[in-house]
């Protein structure tokens, strides 16, 4: 079952509606969905909050580091709360799919991507859990960076949108361990 939830994106108002915040903007549907507040936290340097499923508390982090840096939020929080690697979700933008596409996958290794790339290495574990929201990619490597931290047009933010909207449908099953409805439901489209 997972116990917390680490959406990733960049803090300040300059990113808030930039692709590399996906994980952020899900949380957002999220908090309104479960009802609770998020907080600043500076000792975890994160906005933390939780919500209960079924009889179980749920634990809701959101790093304020930048992405870069996510695994010095997450790591510690993970530890003081005693949440092993795998119980753990991990929410972020993901460049190799489009638009509208969000897939769950357990384990693997970082893509490039800077902020999963920073949890491996202070997690010292590739084995929790991850909801890739899709982005979309510029089509040449060197646009990346540029990309990611720039707003999506309307066609393509709609789409995201409903990409977060079918995870966030999908969560209760992630949340349970039931892993392979939630691949099913996302992945069959």
């Amino acid at each position: 079952m997972i116990k917390l939830i680490c959406a990733l994106g960049n803090p300040g108002d300059q990113y808030a509606q930039t692709r590399h915040n996906a994980g952020f903007w899900f949380l957002g549907k999220l908090s309104s969905a479960e009802n609770f507040g998020l907080s600043l936290n500076s000792r975890f340097k994160s906005l933390v909050g939780d919500f209960r499923h079924n009889t179980q508390v749920v634990r809701v982090i959101a790093p304020q580091t930048y992405m870069n840096k996510s695994g010095e939020a997450l790591v510690p929080f993970a530890k003081f709360y005693q949440v092993a690697p795998e119980e753990i979700l991990v929410v972020h933008d993901e460049i190799d799919l489009l638009p509208g596409i969000t897939r769950f996958k357990t384990g693997g290794g970082h893509g490039g991507h800077n902020g999963l790339r920073d949890i491996v290495r202070l997690l010292g574990s590739k084995d929790f859990h991850r909801l890739r929201v899709g982005v979309g990619h510029p089509g040449d490597k060197s646009k990346v960076v540029s990309y990611v931290l720039n707003r999506p047009g309307p066609a393509e933010a709609q789409l995201i949108d409903a990409g977060l909207d079918k995870a966030l449908a999908v969560l209760p099953k992630i949340l349970e361990g039931d892993f392979a409805a939630a691949m099913n439901e996302l992945h069959t489209v």
